[in-house]
């Protein structure tokens, strides 16, 4: 439990909800039913085990913040709880509720057990890869994934270092369950873009990474989309992800919208695939952007507009 000042607002409050729900309950001294909902909340909290942070604000000391905040949900008593998430007040309760309707509110906006295992086996795997502890992340990515099958970052992630690690089948075994998903988000449909460079180059009779074999039809015809873009892929399934995006690039200058527009898309996918996780930052800020995707969104952009 936290007590809530001027000074630890923004941090213990604003910023603390951008990584965990904060439930704020708002009392004060001479408030009866205060006493009555705090040691409910405090035993709610212990309860939820780390699914939120309960933060207490005294109206008489901190009127400034209690005020703003009655003012804008039109709350005029206390005792008064607000739920944070993500930087921002979303919701809020009057009274001192018994415990069964504050889990009630509670669970609304607070992630399942299983949701918050996931969440945290996700950012131990994002951890151990940065250390270069490749098979310990990929161990928790599955248990990320089999704990909490919507977590989509856990999916993407597991995915993407299965096929890293060249294990296409078992890629797309974790891939399955959401491949009809994929015209819905955008990060599984770059996955499969993926699989299908890897199944092309390996349905062909090209050699691996050869991508010799498509120069001299390049060559002998710049606008030989097809070969261009065969040529990506093979880049692709290779992970030479600059070397098929430049390769994009020349069948954008040349025709934006062909086929259907698959190479912008493939480009975008591509993009997708090699942009590092966002680290949260505190509100107002905005998370630097990773060098190589950032140089490759401005030559799109380039092209595109030009």
């Amino acid at each position: 439990m936290i007590d809530i000042t001027l000074d630890n607002f923004q941090a213990d409050l604003i910023d603390a909800s951008l990584q965990t729900p904060v439930l704020l309950d708002i009392w004060a001294e001479w408030c009866g039913p205060c006493k009555q909902l705090g040691p409910v909340l405090e035993k709610l909290e212990v309860e939820y085990g780390g699914r939120f942070i309960l933060a207490k604000l005294d109206a008489d000391k901190v009127p400034q913040i209690s005020s703003q905040l009655s003012q804008m949900f039109g709350v005029r008593s206390i005792p008064f709880c607000v739920m944070f998430k993500d930087g921002q007040p979303v919701d809020g309760f009057v009274g001192a509720l018994p415990a069964a309707q504050v889990r009630e509110f509670l669970d609304k906006h607070v992630p399942g057990a299983d949701e918050l295992e996931a969440a945290q086996e996700e950012e131990a795997a994002q951890e151990a890869l940065a250390e270069g502890d490749t098979e310990g992340a990929l161990e928790k990515l599955q248990h990320a994934v089999a704990t909490d099958p919507s977590n989509d970052d856990a999916r993407f992630d597991y995915v993407k270092l299965l096929l890293q690690l060249g294990r296409d089948d078992d890629a797309k075994v974790a891939f399955a369950p959401v491949i009809d998903r994929r015209a819905l988000v955008r990060r599984f449909d770059a996955l499969q873009r993926w699989m299908d460079a890897i199944d092309f180059v390996a349905g062909s009779a090209i050699a691996p990474g050869d991508v010799a074999a498509f120069d001299a039809k390049i060559a002998a015809n710049k606008r030989d989309f097809e070969s261009r873009f065969h040529r990506a892929q093979v880049l692709m399934a290779q992970q030479r992800w600059t070397d098929a995006m430049d390769e994009l690039l020349e069948i954008l200058m040349r025709d934006k919208a062909w086929n259907d527009e698959l190479a912008r898309k493939t480009y975008v996918a591509i993009l997708d695939l090699i942009e590092p996780p966002k680290v949260k930052v505190a509100e107002g800020q905005i998370p630097p952007d990773d060098p190589t995707v950032a140089t490759y969104r401005r030559r799109l952009s380039s092209v595109i507009l030009s």
